[in-house]
């Protein structure tokens, strides 16, 4: 139905029921029956079920966008943070080693600088003596 037709639908309804009680008795009998001929012949209410992906959900109402392949948006989606973390974690990897190396590097510029006695290398507090002198 268009706009017409459910305004003029409105206004009849307004109509009869503003004026229902002054209906003679013989025309509120023939409407109670034209209501029941009416529901008689209407089909039953059968349930329907539409498939709808997400897709075409999203792109229903039409617009730009409207017909437009959104699966590879859907693999990319999927992608694109696994990549993200495997590049973060690659990243965090090579800083840790980065920070490793200098640490080493410190220590060993810092035992090479340093005039110790051949036995404190060999003594097994020699690494607390490398982090107390930082």
């Amino acid at each position: 139905m268009n706009t017409d037709d459910l305004n003029f639908a409105y206004k009849v309804r307004h109509a009869l029921n503003e004026h229902l009680d002054e209906l003679p008795a013989s025309t509120t009998d023939r409407l109670a029956q034209a209501r029941k001929a009416a529901l008689a012949r209407k089909k039953a209410d059968a349930p329907q079920t539409v498939r709808v992906t997400a897709t075409e959900l999203a792109t229903a109402g039409g617009g730009l966008l409207s017909g437009f392949n959104f699966q590879w948006l859907t693999r990319v989606s999927m992608v694109v943070p696994a990549l993200a973390l495997v590049v973060g974690m690659i990243g965090i990897y090579q800083y840790e080693q980065q920070e490793r190396i200098a640490d080493l590097a410190e220590i060993d510029a810092a035992v090479l600088s340093d005039e110790l006695p051949l036995d404190a290398y060999l003594d097994h507090g020699f690494n607390t003596y490398l982090s107390q002198s930082e």
